[in-house]
């Protein structure tokens, strides 16, 4: 996954503390969470990911994104 990417699915996730794993992502989500970032729960009718502690340290240490500048 680009670092790019990966940054803006971190953000989302982490700006609403859970996110559905829409389809056609889950191979990234599944990534995410080798990295740690999100734990995924694949049992319900709308697989999620949910944010750990590591995800929201590292969104902590990104930079702010453009749009987030502009506020």
């Amino acid at each position: 996954m680009e670092k790019r990417d990966l940054e803006s699915i971190m953000r989302t996730i982490a700006h609403q503390e859970h996110s559905s794993i829409l389809g056609g992502m889950q191979r990234e989500y599944e990534e995410l969470q080798q990295m740690g970032y999100v734990t995924l729960d694949m049992s319900g009718a709308h697989p999620s990911a949910t944010i750990t502690q590591k995800g929201r340290d590292y969104v902590a240490s990104l930079p702010p994104a453009p749009d987030e500048t502009l506020m």
